[in-house]
């Protein structure tokens, strides 16, 4: 028999009073839905299917490259009119196992939800439910119930009366079912309800009355299953995953010198000895080697880091590759493409761009390397430019290997320079410089003795005074 997960992704999520689809809001660096669907691929289901409505579009876009199938629900008429929209996918599906969770429950228990469904699976019960204990129930169906294993019926809130809110055993919203039963059972619900929905839970009451009650599973890790309703509850929920993955890397031997600023998204590696200074982010798919230390309010997204390396105070490191022993910052920016190979050194207020430096590379000082190949052993003086767009098209710049470049120097691309070869200061490189010349490109110094004097004799030198 086939298992499948369907997840439910098509509601506006109000109380987020936010124009993003609810289950794009972002934990820890990426949306909610990806957490949950990274949790469930460990589940192994054969088939996978996502319910969208409000912002269809755009959840699409994040489930593309996945392969999962969406379906849509529209108008979105609660969770049993979602479920009849699968009807295609479920009978597709035959025979199955299905387990239905929310979008918004980006932190499911793996293990525990794995437990429920093998049980569900040795019952032979059509339907089951996941509880969970709150203390504070308000807002979730109560779970009415004369055993400890069995539901007679789930009552909404809104429908409950003041005893039944008092229960505080709740529906967590995750649900197992037998397919194709569980489409003939939903033929039989209405939408005779204070909201005009088609509730999933109608189906409990109604199992109940032919003697096969659904059955109950009470879950040990209530929080894991709560759902996100609110901008409040989100973040929340970020600064509590936030603080058990830099709990994690802290136990594997990473230095975190401040836990309560150190920002480590779910998909960066660290490498043994690590060390974190306080306000550092570190986001995406990143990777950083052994060694490693990185200084305060630096943020890396997307890069690899080489083992030993230093990140100074202060930078910006976007989708970059460096080898090992690098020095970089402070007040460094590299962007998309950048490659820095072993013990290349960058300073303060360098930006780079699509830039490959090989070993032993210098750029201490106040300069820009876009769409530029610097060899190995060149130093970049401060100041200097590549001047890669012409209005139209990105241009290139090649250096070769131990080239000196002098300070307040523009390199306008397309242009070599070659092995060896020096560039004076304040030249602007227009044509190929070839291997061991010196390129000069400023006009000779003119001293004109005794100017400043006759200025201030005919009232011209400025006085000083404003």
């Amino acid at each position: 028999m086939k298992r499948t997960l369907i997840i439910l992704a098509a509601g506006k999520g109000t109380r987020m009073k936010s124009p993003l689809p609810k289950v794009l809001h972002p934990l820890l660096g990426r949306p909610m839905l990806a957490h949950l669907l990274e949790a469930t691929r460990t589940l192994q289901f054969d088939e996978t299917a996502v319910v969208v409505g409000h912002g269809a579009e755009r959840v699409e876009a994040l489930l593309a490259p996945t392969g999962v199938k969406t379906v849509l629900q529209e108008p979105q008429l609660g969770t049993g009119h979602a479920l009849m929209a699968c009807e295609k996918f479920l009978r597709d599906s035959g025979e199955s196992e299905c387990m239905l969770v929310a979008g918004d429950v980006p932190l499911l228990p793996v293990e525990e939800a794995l437990f429920f469904r093998e049980r569900f699976h040795e019952s032979g019960a059509k339907a089951a439910v996941v509880a969970i204990d709150l203390p504070d129930p308000t807002g979730y169906g109560r779970i009415l119930t004369s055993d400890d294993e069995t539901v007679d019926s789930i009552v909404e809130e809104r429908d409950a009366t003041e005893r039944e809110k008092r229960l505080t055993w709740v529906n967590s919203g995750a649900y197992f079912f037998k397919s194709p039963w569980i489409l003939d059972a939903l033929k039989e619900i209405g939408n005779d309800n204070s909201q005009g929905e088609y509730y999933l839970t109608d189906i409990f009451a109604r199992l109940k009355e032919t003697g096969e009650a659904a059955r109950l599973y009470r879950s040990c890790k209530p929080k894991a299953w709560l759902g996100v309703n609110t901008q409040a509850q989100l973040a929340d929920m970020t600064d509590a995953l936030r603080r058990s993955v830099v709990e994690e890397w802290m136990e594997r031997g990473v230095v975190v010198m401040d836990t309560k600023s150190t920002w480590i998204e779910t998909q960066v590696k660290l490498g043994a000895g690590v060390v974190l200074q306080p306000y550092v982010r570190l986001c995406g798919k990143t990777t950083i080697g052994g060694g490693v230390e990185i200084r305060s309010f630096s943020t890396i997204t997307d890069c690899s880091i080489g083992a030993d390396s230093l990140v100074k105070e202060h930078c910006v490191l976007e989708k970059t590759v460096t080898g090992k022993g690098c020095s970089i910052g402070p007040f460094s920016r590299t962007r998309e493409g950048t490659v820095l190979e072993e013990d290349v050194r960058l300073g303060n207020f360098v930006e780079t761009k699509k830039a490959h430096l090989e070993s032993g590379v210098k750029a201490s000082h106040l300069s820009y390397l876009g769409d530029a190949a610097v060899g190995e052993g060149s130093n970049i003086g401060a100041g200097t430019i590549t001047c890669n767009y012409d209005g139209v098209n990105k241009n290139r710049t090649v250096l070769g290997k131990n080239v000196f470049i002098g300070s307040d120097t523009q390199l306008v691309a397309p242009v070599t320079v070659g092995d060896g070869a020096y560039v004076g200061a304040g030249t602007t490189v227009t044509k190929e410089v070839p291997p061991g010349s010196l390129a000069v490109s400023r006009t000779p110094q003119k001293n004109i003795q005794g100017w400043v004097e006759r200025k201030k004799e005919n009232g011209n030198a400025s006085s000083g005074e404003r």
